[in-house]
């Protein structure tokens, strides 16, 4: 999510009083939907209501508040505010979220847009964008054609996807979120067997990449191709995955995912990269730009207990990233670049903190080993409606983590209500020990329609 910076007085120059005087006005508004809709509404039956219709749209509209204490001292608090006395920081949002889609006999026009925008301590953001809108014509129940803005979902993994070279990079505390695909053209052919194999289907994919065109997935003026291979091999899903182009270095994947049981499901993803290129900071503060042979994994599973309790448990390993001793040298150089800055005014050496930043040292889960766990419970001890979480993920490396218990209010209709806390923990030099923040409370509020 892109958003434009339009400056400390709010939109339009609006003081941050009136911003929040709009917030409270949507809030109210938000909440009378419901009695206006419910009030309108009539029982009724017809047989029409039940068969498919060619619009089918839906989305939702979004308000949340974020209050989060600053990790003073830490790395990124160095490397990203320019008020070292700043504590806390709290933020408005609002989104709206709209997706559909159309069918006419072969052909199909599906659309997600997303429009959101934010009022903090720092100013004022916001955003459009058309995350998808592509049309797919299926002439036949064995081919697909797809042309346009789509966003892809490659891989088993739910916190991360190693084997997705065409994915936008999910956030392990949201995976399910929706996000902004590529403008790309598809075929998909698909075959069913008698026998151990039971279903084969190739995609192939094409993503041009040129200027104001996917620019932002790589080296412009080149096409690339992605295909996938999807096998249905004794009750397992199996995908065999091959990207290949100049934009980025040619890449080889697997992925299966299988039920043990109805209540009980294994996952595991495997990426090879041979040309793998790394922005790297040396103990002398010089820059090395390197290649290597990388391999990333993961291997999850999934369990869902007699009392509904959801429970998702991923170790990921990934060779292109840091190790402990690369984190290190990168957030020793932040300091070097503060002391340089306190003393000479001189801000050279953390300009080039913030460029590495954004290389590679500053994306999220930068270092090479993880385990994700999230548990989630529905309705403990028959209180209707309300669902409990707990979502944590280790750095490996460095014994840091992060620690986000949640819980979530369905109990009006079309709205969703979430309560989440969340804490970061290590020691100096380590990733969430080094994080902008040292927690975060979010309250968010969404309805659907």
């Amino acid at each position: 999510m892109n958003f434009a910076k339009l400056g400390e007085k709010g939109i339009l120059g609006q003081p941050p009083r009136l911003i929040y005087g709009s917030v409270c006005f949507l809030v109210c508004l938000l909440l009378l939907i419901p009695i206006i809709v419910h009030g309108e509404d009539e029982f009724s039956f017809e047989l029409d209501e039940i068969e498919k219709k060619p619009l089918q749209w839906g989305g939702y509209a979004e308000l949340k508040w974020e209050h989060m204490k600053i990790n003073q001292g830490s790395a990124f608090s160095s490397l990203n505010l320019s008020d070292p006395s700043l504590s806390t920081r709290d933020r408005f949002s609002g989104s709206l979220q709209i997706d559909g889609r159309y069918d006419q006999g072969i052909i199909s026009l599906n659309w997600t847009l997303k429009a959101a925008a934010q009022q903090d301590d720092l100013g004022w953001a916001d955003m459009t964008d058309i995350y998808e809108t592509y049309v797919s014509i299926k002439p036949t129940p064995h081919f697909t054609g797809v042309l346009g803005k789509k966003a892809y979902k490659w891989g088993k993994g739910y916190a991360w996807d190693p084997v997705g070279f065409i994915n936008r990079r999910k956030d392990p505390n949201d995976p399910e979120e929706a996000l902004e695909g590529y403008i790309t053209g598809e075929i998909d052919l698909i075959k069913s067997f008698a026998g151990p194999l039971q279903t084969a289907a190739l995609t192939t994919v094409i993503l041009p990449v040129w200027d104001e065109v996917n620019d932002d997935f790589g080296e412009i003026n080149n096409v690339n191709l992605a295909v996938k291979l999807y096998l249905l091999y004794y009750d397992t899903d199996i995908d065999l995955i091959y990207y290949s182009g100049n934009s980025r270095s040619t890449r080889y994947g697997l992925d299966f995912s299988r039920n043990l049981a109805a209540n009980f499901e294994i996952h595991g993803e495997f990426a090879y990269i041979p040309d793998q290129k790394r922005v790297r900071l040396m103990a002398d503060n010089s820059v090395l730009v390197e290649e290597i042979s990388a391999t990333s994994w993961l291997l999850g599973l999934r369990y869902l207990s007699e009392n509904d309790l959801t429970s998702i448990i991923e170790y990921y390993h990934n060779d292109a990233g840091y190790s402990k001793e690369d984190m290190d040298y990168f957030f020793q150089f932040i300091a070097e670049g503060e002391n340089q800055f306190i003393a000479a005014r001189d801000d050279s050496l953390l300009s080039k903190a913030q460029d590495l930043s954004l290389k590679g040292y500053g994306r999220p889960q930068p270092g090479r080993n993880y385990l994700y766990t999230k548990f989630s419970q529905k309705e403990p001890y028959d209180i209707l409606y309300l669902s409990p979480g707990l979502t944590t993920i280790f750095n490996l490396d460095d014994s840091s983590f992060s620690v986000t218990p949640e819980v979530i209010y369905t109990g009006i209709t079309n709205w969703e209500m979430r309560l989440r806390f969340s804490y970061f923990g290590g020691g100096k030099s380590s990733e969430y020990g080094e994080k902008l923040y040292r927690n975060k409370l979010e309250v968010r509020l969404r309805y659907f329609f």
